[in-house]
Protein backbone atom coordinates (compact mmCIF):
# COMPACT_ATOMS: atom_id res chain seq x y z
CA UNK A 1 0.00 0.00 0.00
CA UNK A 2 1.46 3.28 -0.90
CA UNK A 3 2.13 5.64 1.93
CA UNK A 4 -0.68 8.33 2.97
CA UNK A 5 -1.39 11.16 5.46
CA UNK A 6 -4.60 11.35 7.10
CA UNK A 7 -6.70 13.74 8.87
CA UNK A 8 -10.61 13.60 10.70
CA UNK A 9 -13.19 16.38 9.70
CA UNK A 10 -15.54 17.96 12.10
CA UNK A 11 -18.15 19.19 9.92
CA UNK A 12 -19.15 18.71 6.13
CA UNK A 13 -18.07 22.12 5.33
CA UNK A 14 -14.53 21.31 7.25
CA UNK A 15 -14.79 18.06 4.85
CA UNK A 16 -14.54 19.50 1.26
CA UNK A 17 -11.99 21.63 2.41
CA UNK A 18 -9.54 19.99 4.03
CA UNK A 19 -9.59 17.42 0.59
CA UNK A 20 -9.23 20.71 -1.48
CA UNK A 21 -6.01 21.31 0.45
CA UNK A 22 -3.86 18.11 -0.66
CA UNK A 23 -4.01 17.36 -4.02
CA UNK A 24 -4.98 13.33 -4.47
CA UNK A 25 -7.12 13.34 -1.52
CA UNK A 26 -10.39 11.32 -0.74
CA UNK A 27 -13.15 11.09 1.36
CA UNK A 28 -13.05 7.82 3.53
CA UNK A 29 -15.57 6.32 5.61
CA UNK A 30 -16.46 3.03 6.04
CA UNK A 31 -13.64 1.97 3.61
CA UNK A 32 -15.38 -0.85 2.79
CA UNK A 33 -14.42 -0.77 -0.55
CA UNK A 34 -11.37 2.12 -0.60
CA UNK A 35 -9.22 -0.13 1.30
CA UNK A 36 -9.50 -2.94 -0.69
CA UNK A 37 -8.32 -0.84 -3.65
CA UNK A 38 -5.58 0.92 -1.89
CA UNK A 39 -4.05 -2.54 -0.76
CA UNK A 40 -4.47 -3.86 -4.80
CA UNK A 41 -3.03 0.16 -5.77
CA UNK A 42 -5.68 0.42 -7.49
CA UNK A 43 -6.47 3.61 -5.57
CA UNK A 44 -3.54 6.02 -4.52
CA UNK A 45 -4.75 8.58 -2.67
CA UNK A 46 -2.03 11.09 -1.35
CA UNK A 47 -4.29 11.69 1.51
CA UNK A 48 -7.30 10.66 3.17
CA UNK A 49 -9.71 12.77 5.18
CA UNK A 50 -11.96 10.92 7.59
CA UNK A 51 -15.44 12.09 7.44
CA UNK A 52 -17.02 9.81 9.94
CA UNK A 53 -17.61 12.73 12.29
CA UNK A 54 -19.21 15.21 10.48
CA UNK A 55 -22.81 14.30 11.46
CA UNK A 56 -24.78 13.25 8.26
CA UNK A 57 -25.72 9.75 9.90
CA UNK A 58 -29.90 10.00 11.02
CA UNK A 59 -32.85 9.63 8.67
CA UNK A 60 -35.30 12.38 9.15
CA UNK A 61 -38.97 13.06 7.55
CA UNK A 62 -39.30 15.24 4.84
CA UNK A 63 -41.35 17.93 4.70
CA UNK A 64 -43.18 16.52 1.81
CA UNK A 65 -43.49 13.15 3.82
CA UNK A 66 -40.77 11.10 1.93
CA UNK A 67 -37.04 10.35 3.99
CA UNK A 68 -33.82 12.05 4.00
CA UNK A 69 -31.19 9.97 4.63
CA UNK A 70 -27.62 11.00 5.77
CA UNK A 71 -24.96 9.94 3.90
CA UNK A 72 -23.37 7.97 6.79
CA UNK A 73 -26.28 6.37 7.55
CA UNK A 74 -24.59 2.39 7.67
CA UNK A 75 -26.63 -0.20 5.80
CA UNK A 76 -27.83 -2.02 8.53
CA UNK A 77 -28.92 0.74 10.30
CA UNK A 78 -30.67 1.92 7.28
CA UNK A 79 -31.77 -1.71 6.24
CA UNK A 80 -33.73 -2.32 10.31
CA UNK A 81 -35.16 1.72 10.71
CA UNK A 82 -38.85 0.79 11.26
CA UNK A 83 -39.71 3.58 8.68
CA UNK A 84 -37.86 2.00 6.00
CA UNK A 85 -39.01 -1.44 6.55
CA UNK A 86 -43.09 -0.18 6.60
CA UNK A 87 -42.56 2.40 3.93
CA UNK A 88 -39.59 1.46 1.66
CA UNK A 89 -39.14 -2.20 1.75
CA UNK A 90 -37.72 -2.85 -1.52
CA UNK A 91 -34.93 -1.22 0.33
CA UNK A 92 -34.58 -2.64 3.35
CA UNK A 93 -34.81 -6.20 0.98
CA UNK A 94 -32.10 -5.30 -0.95
CA UNK A 95 -29.88 -3.89 1.20
CA UNK A 96 -29.81 -7.12 3.66
CA UNK A 97 -29.37 -9.10 -0.01
CA UNK A 98 -25.94 -7.41 0.22
CA UNK A 99 -22.81 -8.40 1.50
CA UNK A 100 -22.26 -9.77 5.12
CA UNK A 101 -23.58 -8.13 8.35
CA UNK A 102 -20.06 -7.34 8.99
CA UNK A 103 -19.58 -5.07 6.20
CA UNK A 104 -22.87 -3.44 6.23
CA UNK A 105 -22.35 -2.41 9.89
CA UNK A 106 -19.50 -0.11 8.31
CA UNK A 107 -20.35 0.58 4.73
CA UNK A 108 -22.52 3.81 4.69
CA UNK A 109 -25.17 5.07 2.50
CA UNK A 110 -22.66 7.46 0.01
CA UNK A 111 -19.82 5.38 -0.20
CA UNK A 112 -22.52 1.98 -1.16
CA UNK A 113 -23.76 4.76 -4.34
CA UNK A 114 -19.96 5.22 -5.14
CA UNK A 115 -18.46 1.42 -4.81
CA UNK A 116 -16.47 0.60 -7.84
CA UNK A 117 -16.85 -2.09 -10.33
CA UNK A 118 -16.36 -5.66 -9.22
CA UNK A 119 -15.43 -6.37 -13.00
CA UNK A 120 -12.44 -9.10 -12.17
CA UNK A 121 -10.00 -7.37 -15.46
CA UNK A 122 -10.43 -4.03 -13.20
CA UNK A 123 -9.16 -5.53 -10.03
CA UNK A 124 -6.17 -7.52 -12.54
CA UNK A 125 -3.56 -5.18 -12.11
CA UNK A 126 -1.74 -6.98 -15.20
CA UNK A 127 -5.01 -6.75 -17.50
CA UNK A 128 -5.85 -3.83 -19.32
CA UNK A 129 -8.99 -1.22 -18.15
CA UNK A 130 -9.85 1.77 -18.96
CA UNK A 131 -11.69 2.50 -16.01
CA UNK A 132 -8.38 1.94 -14.01
CA UNK A 133 -6.23 3.17 -16.48
CA UNK A 134 -7.46 5.57 -18.95
CA UNK A 135 -6.06 4.75 -22.48
CA UNK A 136 -4.98 1.38 -21.64
CA UNK A 137 -7.80 -1.10 -23.54
CA UNK A 138 -10.60 -3.18 -21.67
CA UNK A 139 -9.63 -7.45 -21.38
CA UNK A 140 -13.04 -7.86 -20.45
CA UNK A 141 -14.18 -6.70 -24.61
CA UNK A 142 -13.32 -9.97 -26.07
CA UNK A 143 -12.29 -11.67 -22.44
CA UNK A 144 -14.29 -13.76 -20.26
CA UNK A 145 -17.98 -11.53 -19.31
CA UNK A 146 -20.23 -13.63 -17.94
CA UNK A 147 -20.82 -10.99 -14.91
CA UNK A 148 -20.76 -7.68 -17.38
CA UNK A 149 -22.76 -5.63 -18.65
CA UNK A 150 -25.50 -6.33 -21.76
CA UNK A 151 -26.74 -2.76 -21.85
CA UNK A 152 -25.49 0.67 -22.17
CA UNK A 153 -21.62 -0.50 -21.87
CA UNK A 154 -19.08 0.58 -24.77
CA UNK A 155 -16.61 -0.51 -26.82
CA UNK A 156 -14.14 0.71 -24.18
CA UNK A 157 -15.97 -0.75 -20.93
CA UNK A 158 -18.70 -3.46 -20.34
CA UNK A 159 -18.73 -2.90 -16.38
CA UNK A 160 -21.50 -3.44 -14.55
CA UNK A 161 -22.03 -1.12 -11.16
CA UNK A 162 -22.55 -3.25 -7.99
CA UNK A 163 -24.46 -1.92 -5.62
CA UNK A 164 -27.75 -3.13 -4.88
CA UNK A 165 -29.08 -0.61 -2.82
CA UNK A 166 -28.73 1.67 -5.91
CA UNK A 167 -31.02 -0.17 -7.74
CA UNK A 168 -33.99 -0.17 -4.83
CA UNK A 169 -33.53 3.59 -5.17
CA UNK A 170 -33.57 3.96 -8.47
CA UNK A 171 -37.00 1.92 -8.29
CA UNK A 172 -37.82 4.35 -5.50
CA UNK A 173 -37.14 7.89 -7.42
CA UNK A 174 -34.42 9.02 -4.76
CA UNK A 175 -32.34 12.15 -5.34
CA UNK A 176 -28.62 12.78 -4.00
CA UNK A 177 -27.47 16.02 -1.81
CA UNK A 178 -24.17 17.28 -2.04
CA UNK A 179 -21.99 19.69 -1.14
CA UNK A 180 -19.67 21.13 -3.48
CA UNK A 181 -15.76 22.43 -2.54
CA UNK A 182 -17.30 26.33 -2.97
CA UNK A 183 -19.60 25.35 -0.36
CA UNK A 184 -23.13 25.49 -2.72
CA UNK A 185 -24.65 22.32 -2.81
CA UNK A 186 -27.34 20.64 -5.23
CA UNK A 187 -29.63 18.09 -5.96
CA UNK A 188 -28.95 14.98 -8.45
CA UNK A 189 -31.68 12.84 -9.48
CA UNK A 190 -30.34 8.93 -9.11
CA UNK A 191 -31.04 8.27 -12.57
CA UNK A 192 -28.60 11.38 -13.69
CA UNK A 193 -25.96 10.41 -11.31
CA UNK A 194 -24.05 7.58 -13.12
CA UNK A 195 -22.16 8.75 -16.42
CA UNK A 196 -22.29 6.06 -19.28
CA UNK A 197 -19.07 4.30 -19.96
CA UNK A 198 -18.80 6.18 -23.58
CA UNK A 199 -14.54 6.77 -23.66
CA UNK A 200 -14.28 7.76 -20.30
CA UNK A 201 -15.05 4.79 -18.03
CA UNK A 202 -13.09 6.10 -15.61
CA UNK A 203 -15.83 9.22 -15.05
CA UNK A 204 -18.09 6.91 -13.20
CA UNK A 205 -20.23 10.22 -11.71
CA UNK A 206 -20.88 13.65 -12.52
CA UNK A 207 -19.47 14.30 -9.00
CA UNK A 208 -17.12 17.23 -9.40
CA UNK A 209 -13.39 17.41 -7.64
CA UNK A 210 -13.80 17.06 -3.85
CA UNK A 211 -17.39 16.82 -3.78
CA UNK A 212 -19.35 15.26 -1.18
CA UNK A 213 -22.19 13.32 -0.91
CA UNK A 214 -24.69 14.91 1.99
CA UNK A 215 -27.57 12.95 1.54
CA UNK A 216 -29.87 10.65 -0.50
CA UNK A 217 -33.49 11.58 -0.39
CA UNK A 218 -36.86 9.54 -0.64
CA UNK A 219 -40.40 11.14 -1.71
CA UNK A 220 -43.33 9.96 0.09
CA UNK A 221 -43.79 6.14 -0.07
CA UNK A 222 -44.98 4.01 -2.91
CA UNK A 223 -47.78 1.70 -1.84
CA UNK A 224 -48.43 -1.71 -2.73
CA UNK A 225 -45.98 -5.11 -3.00
CA UNK A 226 -42.52 -4.53 -2.65
CA UNK A 227 -39.59 -6.61 -3.99
CA UNK A 228 -36.21 -7.58 -4.52
CA UNK A 229 -35.03 -10.51 -6.19
CA UNK A 230 -31.13 -11.12 -6.55
CA UNK A 231 -29.89 -14.09 -8.68
CA UNK A 232 -25.94 -15.13 -8.58
CA UNK A 233 -24.05 -18.00 -9.04
CA UNK A 234 -24.01 -18.42 -5.26
CA UNK A 235 -26.20 -17.64 -2.14
CA UNK A 236 -23.73 -16.04 -0.01
CA UNK A 237 -21.69 -12.90 -0.06
CA UNK A 238 -21.44 -12.74 -3.60
CA UNK A 239 -22.42 -9.55 -6.17
CA UNK A 240 -25.68 -10.05 -8.47
CA UNK A 241 -25.91 -11.67 -12.06
CA UNK A 242 -28.96 -10.17 -12.61
CA UNK A 243 -31.32 -8.23 -9.87
CA UNK A 244 -34.76 -6.75 -9.94
CA UNK A 245 -35.81 -4.16 -7.40
CA UNK A 246 -40.00 -3.90 -8.35
CA UNK A 247 -43.36 -2.32 -6.34
CA UNK A 248 -46.28 -3.39 -8.01
CA UNK A 249 -49.28 -0.41 -6.94
CA UNK A 250 -52.22 -1.11 -5.68
CA UNK A 251 -53.67 -0.37 -8.80
CA UNK A 252 -51.28 -2.96 -10.79
CA UNK A 253 -48.97 -0.36 -12.29
CA UNK A 254 -45.28 -2.07 -11.72
CA UNK A 255 -42.17 -0.17 -11.68
CA UNK A 256 -38.95 -2.11 -12.49
CA UNK A 257 -35.54 -1.49 -11.73
CA UNK A 258 -32.67 -3.87 -12.76
CA UNK A 259 -29.14 -4.13 -11.34
CA UNK A 260 -26.18 -6.49 -12.67
CA UNK A 261 -27.28 -5.36 -16.37
CA UNK A 262 -25.18 -2.11 -16.79
CA UNK A 263 -23.07 0.90 -15.58
CA UNK A 264 -25.56 1.96 -13.34
CA UNK A 265 -28.86 0.69 -11.67
CA UNK A 266 -31.15 0.14 -15.33
CA UNK A 267 -34.91 1.21 -15.11
CA UNK A 268 -36.41 2.71 -18.84
CA UNK A 269 -39.32 4.27 -18.36
CA UNK A 270 -39.49 2.82 -14.64
CA UNK A 271 -43.29 2.79 -14.62
CA UNK A 272 -45.39 0.45 -16.50
CA UNK A 273 -49.03 0.18 -16.84
CA UNK A 274 -51.36 -2.70 -15.07
CA UNK A 275 -51.53 -5.68 -16.90
CA UNK A 276 -48.65 -4.81 -19.41
CA UNK A 277 -46.41 -8.51 -19.55
CA UNK A 278 -43.52 -9.35 -18.30
CA UNK A 279 -42.25 -10.10 -21.99
CA UNK A 280 -43.28 -6.74 -22.97
CA UNK A 281 -41.48 -5.14 -20.04
CA UNK A 282 -38.52 -7.16 -20.11
CA UNK A 283 -37.93 -6.40 -24.19
CA UNK A 284 -38.75 -2.11 -23.34
CA UNK A 285 -36.08 -2.54 -20.52
CA UNK A 286 -33.57 -4.25 -22.55
CA UNK A 287 -33.83 -2.59 -25.77
CA UNK A 288 -30.54 -2.32 -27.49
CA UNK A 289 -29.19 -5.05 -25.35
CA UNK A 290 -25.88 -5.92 -26.87
CA UNK A 291 -24.73 -9.46 -24.83
CA UNK A 292 -21.52 -11.15 -25.32
CA UNK A 293 -21.88 -15.00 -25.83
CA UNK A 294 -20.98 -15.44 -22.50
CA UNK A 295 -23.76 -13.45 -20.69
CA UNK A 296 -26.41 -13.40 -23.70
CA UNK A 297 -28.34 -15.69 -20.38
CA UNK A 298 -28.91 -12.48 -18.40
CA UNK A 299 -31.34 -11.21 -21.14
CA UNK A 300 -33.95 -14.34 -20.31
CA UNK A 301 -32.89 -14.38 -16.80
CA UNK A 302 -34.51 -10.91 -16.37
CA UNK A 303 -37.94 -12.08 -18.23
CA UNK A 304 -37.96 -14.94 -16.05
CA UNK A 305 -37.36 -12.89 -12.94
CA UNK A 306 -40.16 -10.09 -14.17
CA UNK A 307 -42.18 -13.20 -14.54
CA UNK A 308 -42.00 -14.93 -11.28
CA UNK A 309 -42.45 -11.51 -9.43
CA UNK A 310 -45.27 -10.62 -11.19
CA UNK A 311 -47.47 -13.58 -11.16
CA UNK A 312 -46.38 -14.12 -7.53
CA UNK A 313 -49.84 -13.53 -5.06
CA UNK A 314 -48.97 -10.53 -3.16
CA UNK A 315 -47.43 -10.84 0.27
CA UNK A 316 -47.25 -7.46 1.32
CA UNK A 317 -49.27 -4.33 0.75
CA UNK A 318 -49.06 -1.22 3.07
Amino acid sequence: MKQFTYERATSPADAVAKLARVKGSRFIAGGTNLLDLMKLRIATPAHLVDINGIGLDDVTRTPEGGLRIGALVRNSDLASHPDVRRDYAVLSLALLSGASGQLRNRATTGGNLLQRTRCPYFYDVNQACNKRLPGSGCAAVGGYSRQLAVVGASVDCIATHPSDMAVALRVLQATIETMRVDGTSRTIPLDDFYLPPGNTPHRETVLDEGELITGVVLPPPIGGRHVYRKLRDRASYAFALISVAAIIEHDGAVRVALGGVAHKPWAGPLRWRAGQSPMSIAHQLLEGANPTPHNAFKVDLVRRTLASILSAPAVRAS
